[in-house]
């Protein structure tokens, strides 16, 4: 691939001798030494981006001025909230979120021919691989026949998206796709895709180094910040316009320092840490943020763990957990089958340019904070928030909180509490209930982990981990034990390099006999993807409204996420998943009570099956090989026969399926005219949400099943598709239909218009109660604006681009909320739905509100400028009116334009067209 550089004014261009062969790069010493300012002290994650602005800087996009701004970030206690231009170096997708943007690029085709320009104008510039990881289901497991014949149904679901992706292959240049069954795309960028430093020609033929950047369509994306790889997760649309050659509009970022002391302890795990660092970042607020991770610390921390620790930045709310460059780093790529010349390339250029990590590293940070890892507990998370962290001898205790809160009577610890003020108070009735389960030998209660899976990209990248379950898997067979029979188990490996050092451990067969077969190679649980419980089992937690559980070794558990069946779910470390799946209730301490029972009746502690330091990482040096990596991704491009197999066609644009339930072509573009509209102010408009605080992506746009009463599943029925057929709303992100009918239809939402109403409703024009789609369809049909109404880190998880798709879609022109995460925010703007945040005070709660008063916004029609506040008045139901101030997150002058144009790829599809 060629790049295209800038010319260069600060006289950085320098050039570097490895193993006897000169490259060009950038040189921030370079640029220091010309007099734009002290670089020395700033932190490696920003030297990277400072990096971008030498490379590009062209005295219009990038000036001399946004170099300089850096040095100013440094003397100004880490802040210079100026705005850039950033150019990653290649994007990364997943198939639920790839196949929309793909669907956005086809759609792209189409318009700028009706507009009368090339369609092969719309083409990546930058490279683009999609991993096909997100559509693999848990229908089968628990039995050897588990991963090929969740596969034949994987196909068979999917075919018509497939059949998509492989057009999308040839027709698109810099567009791969890696084949289902390979891996998660994360784990398949921090094995195989990402460099650290990455190498092309630029546009006179020289080679040039630079860093290995990217962004990618999940919010995981974050995880190859662990191999120093400055990446993030963004929205298909904003992925879209970097693929384009859109510039990634952004402010300086802050940098919050996380110090790391000590060694991890025995008995705990990456994970353990990993929940404790979620927890400290989240109370410490780092929305908008890049974390950077140092000390000394770090040189006990294997690169697996620091993967597992940025993986989960989006958990935390950090734009990025940043890892820098140090021997560490060296060893992984080595490990996982880089190339030599490579390695050394990634020292030397560390080294000469200020990225590497050495003793005397010590950066200016905006904040910082520290945790000695020697302080790190076994923990779990939940029931419904990552950063919910439990220390694991309180897991049964709050659970029974959890379980009295929902039934509404005193909590146990409350109870004790008011003990020590009195006499001593009426024990409380135990609120846990129990129900058979029709045709089985046992009954099932509040509690019961019906689900244990060894999943996701987190903790399955991780041989530590893995191995770990291997020999708790392992011991616990030997002792006779196997999961509890309601318990569904599932191995999903992040690669087929972790099947391959199982096997070569042979822990597989240990994993098989108690349950965790191989169901698939992607994330699965994590998703939302655990396919159906028993029918009985299912049974008996809906007909008795049981709180069922989950253990996950996964990084998502938000509201109505890993099965409809199951209300509270708990993050863990594989080792500990294993454990819940032989012990089979969160009721249970494992720190101190009997997991099980040996046949012979002998009771079998948690520390009689927990495997030592010393086990795990002998069997880790032993096999997790340079070799296995080779082997693994020799042709990762290739797939199976399957894949091999699926047929498609050479053309230009896209033939588009009329009949097809899971590609349609978009409506963005249709009768769009060739100039940008302007932004105007918001009259009359009706609340169509009222919402809490941390409203997730997951609760605006659910990615797992839906019943055939929905408004999507109607539509489909309508279609003569068969329930069975339904998939899920992640894989129907191609059509547009479905999509919108599941916007706000998570079952676990709750709008505050309607009284403890659970799921997508709300009240209609008339006042009636019924789904926000038919709701919004009648408001659209009225010529009705509509806005929603959030309250804290609203849009908090996931990168997913349905939730701002889907928001415009339904015909919302403004969100407005307490405050907003990053990416959903940025994702709005891309689809030109206005984010505005409540000032002074006022939330939801203290204006009143009900859902039954109509908003006026003003003050958007004038010269309006990035971050403005403007007036909102506020109509009640008895005429009284309350004019308050919003502020506009609209943050950035080019955010300004995407709004007029009706969204960023309208505004880079009317440039493209125009371009000679």
């Amino acid at each position: 691939m060629t790049i295209t550089v800038g010319h260069d004014s600060a006289g950085a261009r320098k050039t570097l001798t490895v193993a006897g062969k000169s490259i060009a790069y950038y040189s921030i010493p370079a640029a220091q030494a010309a007099g734009l300012g002290d670089f020395a002290k700033l932190p490696a994650a920003l030297k990277v981006v400072l990096e971008n602005m030498l490379r590009f800087e062209d005295g219009k996009t990038v000036t001399t001025d946004d170099i300089r701004a850096f040095a100013d970030w440094a003397t100004q206690g880490g802040k210079n909230p100026r705005e850039i231009a950033y150019r990653p170096a290649r994007v990364l997708m997943q198939d639920f979120t790839g196949v929309p943007a793909v669907v956005d690029l086809a759609a792209m085709r189409d318009g700028i021919k009706a507009l009368g320009g090339d369609a092969q104008k719309i083409n990546p510039l930058n490279p683009v691989d999609l991993v096909i990881d997100h559509s693999v289901m848990i229908d089968e497991f628990g039995n050897p026949r588990a991963f090929q014949m969740n596969v034949d149904r994987e196909y068979e679901r999917n075919i018509e998206r497939y059949t998509f992706l492989k057009w999308g292959q040839k027709a698109f240049n810099n567009f791969r796709v890696v084949p289902p069954g390979t891996g998660i795309c994360h784990q398949v960028n921090l094995e195989y895709l990402a460099q650290t430093v990455w190498t092309d020609t630029d546009q006179t033929g020289a080679e040039v180094a630079y860093p290995d950047t990217l962004v990618g369509t999940d919010s995981h994306t974050t995880m190859v910040n662990g191999l120093a790889v400055l990446g993030w997760g963004v929205g298909g649309i904003e992925a879209e316009a970097a693929m384009l050659g859109q510039p990634v509009s952004m402010l300086i970022p802050e940098v919050v320092g996380f110090k790391l002391t000590g060694a991890m302890v025995e008995g705990t795990t990456a994970t353990d840490l990993v929940l404790k660092v979620v927890q400290m970042l989240r109370a410490h607020g780092v929305v908008g943020k890049f974390v950077e991770f140092y000390g000394p610390g770090l040189d006990n921390l294997p690169l697996a763990d620091r993967a597992t620790i940025a993986n989960m930045a989006p958990e935390y709310g950090a734009t990025c957990g940043f890892f820098p460059i140090d021997d560490e780093t060296l060893r992984y790529l080595r490990q996982t089958g880089r190339d030599e010349d490579r390695v050394a390339l990634v020292e030397a250029y560390a080294r000469e340019n200020g990225f590497w990590r050495g003793a005397d590293y010590a950066p200016v940070y905006t904040s910082t904070l520290e945790l000695d890892m020697g302080s790190v507990v076994p923990a779990i998370s939940g029931p419904k928030r990552p950063q919910d962290h439990t220390p694991l001898d309180q897991a049964a205790a709050k659970f029974l909180d959890v379980v009295s809160e929902y039934r509404g009577v005193a909590a146990t610890t409350e109870a004790a509490e008011m003990a020590d003020e009195g006499p001593a108070p009426t024990a409380p009735a135990d609120p846990r209930k129990s129900a058979t389960v029709t045709g089985e030998d046992y009954t099932l209660r509040d509690g019961s982990v019906v689900i244990a899976s060894i999943t996701s990209c987190t903790n399955t990248s991780n041989p530590y981990v893995m191995i770990g379950a291997g020999l708790v898997a392992r011991k616990a067979r030997a002792l006779g034990l196997t999961r509890k029979p309601w318990v569904k188990t599932s191995l999903a490996p992040g690669s087929q390099v972790v099947s391959a050092y199982l096997e070569a451990a042979d822990l597989q067969d240990d994993l098989d006999a108690i349950g965790f077969n191989l169901v698939g190679y992607g994330c699965t649980t994590c998703i939302g993807n655990s396919g159906p419980l028993q029918e009985e089992i299912s049974k008996a937690i809906n007909d008795n409204d049981l709180i069922a559980t989950s253990v996950l070794s996964g990084n998502r558990n938000f509201e109505g996420r890993i099965s409809p069946d199951v209300r509270a779910n708990y993050l863990a470390s594989p080792p500990l998943v294993v454990a819940y799946a032989l012990a089979g209730d969160m009721n249970i301490d494992i720190t101190k009570d009997p997991i099980a029972q040996t046949p012979e009746g002998k009771d079998v502690y948690l520390k009689d099956i927990w495997p030592t330091q010393k086990e795990v990482a002998d069997l880790v040096e032993a096999t997790v090989t340079r070799e296995a990596f080779q082997s693994k991704y020799a042709d990762v491009f290739k797939g199976d026969e399957k894949w091999q197999a699926v047929q498609t066609t050479d053309s230009e644009t896209y033939d588009w399926p009329a009949s097809s339930t899971y590609i349609q072509n978009p409506p963005y573009f249709r009768g769009m005219g060739a100039e940008a509209g302007s932004i105007s102010n918001l009259k009359g408009a009706r609340i169509l949400a009222l919402l809490g605080d941390m409203v997730t992506t997951d609760h605006i746009s659910p990615a797992g099943s839906f019943k055939a009463s929905t408004p999507a599943g109607r539509y489909l029925e309508e279609r003569q598709v068969p329930v069975r057929e339904f998939n899920s709303y992640g894989s129907r992100r191609g059509n547009h239909e479905v999509m919108m009918r599941g916007t706000f239809a998570n079952i676990r939402i709750r709008n505050a218009m309607l009284d403890g109403v659970e799921g997508g409703y709300t009240k209609g024009p008339d006042g009636q109660q019924t789904s926000i789609f038919d709701a919004a369809m009648a408001y659209q049909a009225e010529g009705t604006p509509l806005v929603v109404i959030g309250g804290k880190e609203y849009g908090a998880g996931s990168s997913r681009d349905w939730a701002a798709k889907g928001t415009n879609l339904l015909g919302v022109k403004a969100v407005i909320a307490e405050s907003f995460e990053r990416i959903h925010r940025s994702n709005l703007v891309g689809m030109g739905v206005i984010p505005f945040e409540f000032t002074g005070g006022d939330t939801r709660e203290s204006l009143g509100l009900t859902g039954d008063e109509v908003i006026n916004i003003n003050g958007l029609e004038d010269d309006l400028k990035p971050l403005s506040e403007v007036p909102c008045t506020i109509t009640y139901p008895d005429g009284t009116e309350k004019t308050i101030t919003l502020k506009c997150r609209i943050d950035t002058g080019i955010e300004k334009e995407y709004v007029e144009h009706g969204g960023v790829l309208h505004y880079v599809l009317r440039n493209l067209a125009k371009a000679a």
